[in-house]
């Protein structure tokens, strides 16, 4: 146990010194707090800034709440975080920051040092309060294949939520996806790791930029539930873990992220929120993470109430904090007097409330919580600079899947019809404050539907609601994102296969046998089949909850105004039922001649169409052997045929055809989004290391293996457009969380 100090003579007080390295500055923090003082750092309070904080959202999840709560008790000792202030009820934004001046000064005063709290907010799809501007959801993101730009939004979003005295974001979330059923689809990037890597640690990177410390979401494994069950128990081996779900977490640490929350999921048995290995073992000891690890909501209480590992809140307390987790959230039940009176007792070493309260300290003392005010203002979150990005988000983002030539739109009468025509909820995931909350009837922003957008689109075309008087048919069908069962897709809106939503299958059979010709327009938060009509319509749309501009983008797409540009981020399957399958697969997860059940995608990962055509042409690469520590250049020149302005999307993937261990067929281990004006020609060049062929081996190592190689060039996981035969050779390499995981990417017009 440290020595207690008083505050004593300020010429001593090593922690006011801003000039003084932070780990001594938190050292003499730590040593002049009192036990009370340090637990208090490790809690959090979930105090509603408004009277109805909407406490029916997430029943499970608000039981554990207090509806009111003695704060002059809560803050006596300090306060670790605030959760939400802005995010937990619909409040003006003026009015919010009057709040939150006004709390953190009396946890100022209330505190012998005076540490203000940190205050986090959800930012999935913005900064998730009332009146900021709604984003697209992450899936939407991962279609843009376009890293640079979801950093600029991320910055935006950080700066906003900067400016209204937040310092922390609870995004992005590195899931990998793997059963699509799985209701949190709309929030993860994709199904290749390689993708939700590269767009997650962009995210990270924008959001940290901004001053706002970015958390990773949700180490880990949370994705791999069985059948796609929230909160289901996982059963994933250790090579799926280290080689397909944790690298995404790996790169985005490398990017600085400041923490990290842990998962819900128990994986072979062990919660995650008490596992040693997970949380320190292999986060700090393999990656060297020295952020902060912040509990799930309430995970903390779940390992007593779910899970079934802690037989009380001291117990769940012990565990979680000797696993790792460092703050408790939303609100301090665990981490409050029944780990204080552990500690007290002998059950739980004070070492651990040192460990966890050193980090908690030296991330406020690193965001200068500890040395000036922290004065939120009251600014606009909806700007016109946001929507504008927001818009170009949902452009790149929306993916043309089939096209017979009737778009873009050339009818002069159009049936606009289906039930999200003119429904604003089909373009907002359920981490929108309007779609958390169930406040679709006010939004707080303005959030157009096709509906409002399309003539305006099209301001010569005659809309009318009756197929049967249209030369063609516009057909709007979706999601609406919610909570716990309140949506069709979003947290706890699991399915059990991917038929579309309520009458919607029903809808469409019976408008395509009228006759009329159908586009079919999707606005969804997960993947769904398609293979019982796609043969039958003229044209299909996807866009993944595209956001308040969503309606503008897919207007913009029907119109020919925007050329398509986006690719899927995850397959679209042909049968609803049947093994949920990725294309991230071994030689037995696809197609068989063993099985009577085929998983084979009906438009693969990474493809789209576009308006314009594009020519590619691959220069050989030199030379085609090469030790596995060398690396290779890969390059190829792409040329847009077409008469309009485009952007194709180059895709390289990896084919190791003999392993000791079964390998994907293929994976993505690079990419380029390649802007071109018609007729115009770009050199696009990718350096592949080997290193990006390394695999978890039969020993639980990560090696690099001798042996043919080839790389394929593809505008999508099933359209190969070249194939670059390589061989290692030299020994077998051991490689380490330093690797290579990025193939770098050079792009030079003419």
């Amino acid at each position: 146990m440290l020595t207690e100090k008083a505050p004593g003579d300020a010429a001593q007080e090593i922690w006011r010194e801003v000039a003084r390295p932070a780990a001594d500055r938190v050292a003499d923090l730590l040593a002049r707090m009192t036990l009370e003082e340090k637990v208090a750092q490790l809690g959090s309070a979930w105090v509603a800034s408004s009277p109805d904080p909407g406490a029916e959202v997430a029943p499970h999840q608000y039981e554990f709440a207090e509806p009111t709560i003695d704060w002059a008790k809560v803050v006596q000792h300090g306060l670790g975080q605030l959760t939400r202030p802005y995010g937990t009820a619909p409040i003006e934004p003026a009015e919010g920051a009057r709040w939150l001046l006004r709390r953190q000064a009396e946890i100022v005063e209330a505190s012998r040092f005076g540490i203000p709290a940190l205050v986090h907010e959800e930012c999935l799809v913005g900064f998730m309060t009332w009146r900021a501007t709604v984003f697209p959801t992450p899936l939407a993101w991962g279609a843009t294949f376009d890293p640079a730009l979801i950093e600029r939004m991320a910055t935006h979003i950080g700066a906003t939520m900067r400016s209204a005295g937040v310092h922390q974001g609870l995004a992005p979330v590195l899931d990998v996806v793997r059963d699509a059923r799985w209701g949190r689809t709309e929030e993860t990037i994709g199904e290749d790791p390689y993708l939700v890597s590269t767009v997650g640690s962009a995210y990270v990177r924008g959001l940290q930029q901004a001053g706002v410390i970015a958390t990773l979401k949700h180490f880990a494994g949370y994705s791999a539930s069985r059948a796609g069950r929230n909160f289901g128990p996982v059963a994933v081996g250790h090579r799926e873990l280290a080689d397909v779900l944790l690298p995404p977490f790996e790169l985005a640490l490398r990017e600085g992220a400041g923490s990290v929350m842990h998962s819900y999921a128990e994986i072979d048995g062990v919660p995650t929120a008490s596992d040693v290995r997970m949380l320190t073992e292999v986060l700090r000891d393999e990656f060297g993470f020295t952020g902060t690890v912040v509990a799930d909501y309430f995970g903390v209480s779940f390992l007593e109430t779910l899970h079934g590992v802690a037989a009380d809140s001291a117990a769940a307390a012990a565990l979680a904090l000797t696993a790792g987790v460092d703050v408790e959230l939303p609100a301090t039940r665990c981490y409050g007097e029944p780990l204080r009176d552990a500690v007290r007792s002998g059950t739980v070493p004070e070492t651990l409330i040192d460990r966890a309260a050193a980090r908690v300290l030296r991330q406020k003392i690193d965001l200068g919580l500890l040395d000036r005010p922290d004065a939120p203002a009251a600014v606009d979150f909806d700007t016109a600079d946001g929507r504008d990005l927001a818009r170009l988000v949902a452009e790149e983002s929306v993916v043309l899947l089939a096209n017979d030539g009737t778009l873009p739109l050339k009818a002069t009468r159009i049936a606009l019809v289906g039930p999200y025509a003119d429904d604003p909820a089909a373009m907002l995931g359920c981490y929108s404050f309007p779609a958390h909350h169930g406040l679709h009837a006010d939004p707080g922003v303005e959030v157009r539907t096709l509906r409002t957008v399309l003539p305006e689109e099209l301001p010569g075309v005659v809309f009318t609601d009756d197929p049967a008087d249209a030369d063609l048919c516009v057909a709007v069908v979706g999601d609406t994102s919610g909570l716990f069962g309140r949506g069709t897709s979003g947290e706890g809106c699991d399915v059990e296969d991917l038929t579309l939503p309520g009458d919607q299958d029903r809808f469409l059979q019976e408008l395509l046998d009228t006759g009329t010709p159908v586009v079919l327009v999707l606005l969804t938060g997960r993947p769904y089949a398609l293979g019982a009509y796609a043969d039958r319509c003229a044209a299909i749309v996807q866009a993944f909850l595209p956001g308040e501009e969503g309606a503008s983008a897919v207007a913009g797409v029907l119109s020919g105004r925007v050329n398509p540009s986006g690719r899927l981020p995850i397959g679209i399957p042909r049968h609803p039922g049947g093994q949920a399958a990725a294309y991230l697969g071994p030689q037995l997860a696809h197609r068989t001649g063993v099985s009577s059940v085929d998983p084979t995608p009906l438009y693969a990962f990474g493809h789209g169409l576009a308006y314009t055509s594009f020519e590619w042409n691959t220069i050989p690469a030199e030379p085609t052997e090469l030790a596995t520590h060398e690396p290779i250049s890969v390059t190829l020149t792409v040329t847009n045929s077409g008469d309009r302005p485009g952007a194709e999307i180059v895709q390289l993937y990896l084919h190791d055809p003999v392993a000791q261990v079964t390998r994907p067929v293929q994976r993505l281990v690079g990419y380029a989004r390649v802007p071109l004006e018609a007729g115009q020609t770009t050199r696009v060049s990718f350096r592949f290391h080997p290193d990006l062929a390394a695999f978890t081996g039969r020993d639980g190592r990560r090696i690099v293996e001798p042996g043919d190689l080839e790389l394929r060039l593809a505008a999508s996981s099933t359209d190969i457009r070249a194939t670059i035969p390589l061989r290692l050779t030299g020994p077998e390499r051991e490689v380490g969380h330093d690797r290579v995981m990025v193939a770098d990417v050079t792009l030079k017009v003419g």
